[in-house]
């Protein structure tokens, strides 16, 4: 069953989500699914030795996170296209707070820009294009 497509307009500011504190048993769930065993994101003498303050999540975690807010907000089946940049590490204790805004409509899609932030310190952020109803 299809979904019907959401109203979207420019300058229409989205429902945010907040995920965390952010643990080490979510680091390391993700790390085994996703097959990321580095150890910047289990041991923290290595992570610290590496300049790091401790244990970061891996990118994509996050990336996975703000995916899977967006799908849920539109429908994936209405998610056209997505892609992140990664700004700054995630550290085990963080809340991360999702959002987005609408950038631009036309016809039949919307341009949404999204990212995840800790406070006023932005993790990741990028660009969701997605399906909305005329």
């Amino acid at each position: 069953m299809t979904r019907a497509q959401v109203a979207l307009d420019a300058g229409q500011q989205l429902e945010t989500r907040t995920i965390g504190p952010i643990t080490q048993t979510d680091i390391v769930r993700f790390a085994g699914a996703g097959g990321d065993f580095n150890p910047l994101h289990h041991d923290p003498d290595y992570a610290r030795a590496a300049g790091l303050p401790g244990v970061i999540a891996m990118g994509q975690m996050q990336a996975g996170m703000l995916a899977a807010w967006i799908a849920d907000l539109v429908g994936v089946e209405n998610l056209v296209s997505y892609s992140v940049r990664f700004a700054s590490p995630l550290a085990i204790g963080e809340t991360l707070e999702l959002g987005g805004t609408v950038a631009s409509t036309d016809d039949d899609t919307a341009e949404v820009t999204v990212q995840a932030t800790v406070g006023d310190r932005v993790v990741i952020s990028g660009t969701a294009r997605v399906r909305i109803s005329g």
